[in-house]
């Protein structure tokens, strides 16, 4: 059987796997609206709050028999802090296809152009190990707990000065879509520094140039990107060898919808399996809409009285 760090579950949390925007209404085959300043982590740092939600899709066929994979991330921005909650599930058939279940939980610190993890929570429910996953990232150290154990922290296990430069899978996916980028630099940017738990990776993104992409939430002229990774730590020994996502052939290929309101959004991504063929995550849902915090709610419910 596959392992849970086959390409459906690695893609999803990258594009968390991963990998993630906020604004106003749903995107509907065109870019959001522009934000007055074209940043949103500017606008949510200058007292808009905002709330992100963003589903990919995939679908693979095993002998013509459709194996399905489903993320969903909700995210919602505030001046000094947000909190992402995901889920991704694949499901399909035993011992050619993982039935994989994750729910996961990150909150951290809002800042003017990017996002930092400090706490995060995977629960894991693949039928087998069941394993739920508590990491708290500090400014000087970290911690982590995983009930079951890991057997080992991989050779070589990473180090607290390599964990502080990283964020989370799905907080790694969605400051990568929000964080600003200067006129003139590389669209792909990067690279995107991710800690699990256990697992120390960076995900390398060279720009191959521009695409038209037709997908259900935006249409236009993307990037492409292509993605390959350097396994830092937390890895068996010599599994650092390869340089691509586990479960794939060749680089990953992400294409990104760069929208009015500064954000990069991950759209599509592509890559190739030697078990199951081509497999695609497209995205299903990329809506924007204010969030309504329970302060702002009761300053309108005095203002009413």
């Amino acid at each position: 059987m596959m392992k849970r760090s086959i390409f459906l579950a690695s893609a999803a949390a990258l594009a968390l796997t991963g990998l993630a925007t906020a604004g106003l209404a749903m995107a509907d085959k065109s870019p959001a609206p522009k934000n007055a300043s074209g940043a949103i982590l500017t606008n949510v740092k200058a007292g808009t709050p905002t709330r992100m939600e963003y589903e990919l899709r995939a679908k693979a066929y095993i002998f013509f028999i459709p194996a399905t994979g489903r993320a969903t991330f909700t995210t919602d921005l505030k001046p000094d802090s947000y909190t992402i909650d995901s889920r991704v599930k694949v499901t399909g058939i035993a011992d050619w296809f993982v039935n994989y279940d994750m729910n996961i939980h990150a909150e951290g610190e809002t800042r003017e152009n990017e996002l930092k993890t400090r706490t995060y929570v995977s629960q894991n429910k693949d039928g087998k190990k069941n394993r739920k996953v508590e990491l708290a990232i500090g400014e000087t150290d970290f911690s982590m707990n995983a009930n079951p154990r890991f057997g080992n922290l991989g050779d070589p296990a990473a180090t607290t000065e390599q964990v502080l430069k990283t964020n989370d899978p799905i907080t790694a996916l969605i400051t990568f879509a929000l964080e600003p980028r200067a006129p003139g630099a590389d669209p792909c940017g990067g690279p995107i520094r991710i800690f699990d738990g256990r697992q120390l990776t960076y995900l390398h993104l060279k720009n191959a140039g521009t695409k038209r992409v037709d997908t259900p939430v935006w249409t236009g002229d993307a990037i492409e990107c292509h993605v390959t990774m350097d396994k830092i730590a937390g890895y068996k020994k010599g599994e650092a060898d390869n340089d691509n996502l586990t479960g794939i052939d060749g680089p990953l290929r992400m294409w990104l919808a760069p929208l009015d309101n500064g954000a990069s959004v991950p759209i599509k991504i592509a890559a190739d399996s030697k078990k199951i063929g081509d497999v695609t995550l497209t995205a299903k849902k990329l809506r924007f809409e204010p969030l309504v915090t329970t302060e702002a709610a009761a300053g309108q419910d005095v203002a009413e009285n």
